[in-house]
């Protein structure tokens, strides 16, 4: 396969990707929007038509396979809200691969001293 029927083949496939991705956002939420009221779930901003691109389905267990018709994994949040979401998720991420347990650091110190040889650096400048 040459360069270009590669390159031509993963954009027919991203392509491809994006249109399943966005014909199944569209079918759940439209569901979601039919099945909750046009409120935020952490903010209680309201919507109407005029602003309802800005609200979000969240999938409260971050699976955006999981759809189920009843609606149980899903939750509207306004975008600030729906962003807001995945960063703590993102934090809560790093914090437990740097250790940090129960809002507690790890018990790894900083090796790092910075200001060891401060008192040497000091009393040469006063000589």
């Amino acid at each position: 396969m040459s360069p270009e029927e590669k390159r031509a083949h993963t954009d027919r496939m991203i392509a491809e990707t994006l249109r399943q991705r966005q014909q199944r956002e569209a079918g759940y939420r439209e569901q979601a929007l039919k099945l909750y009221p046009w409120i935020c779930g952490r903010c209680a901003r309201e919507f109407t038509r005029d602003n309802l691109q800005q609200l979000t389905v969240h999938h409260r267990d971050h699976n955006h396979d999981n759809n189920p018709k009843d609606g149980s994994n899903w939750e509207l949040l306004c975008l600030y809200c729906h962003d807001n979401e995945h960063a703590r998720e993102l934090d809560a991420d790093a914090a437990r691969q740097a250790g940090v347990v129960d809002g507690k650091s790890p018990k790894i110190r900083a090796s790092a001293q910075p200001f060891a040889n401060l008192k040497d650096l000091l009393s040469k400048g006063k000589n």
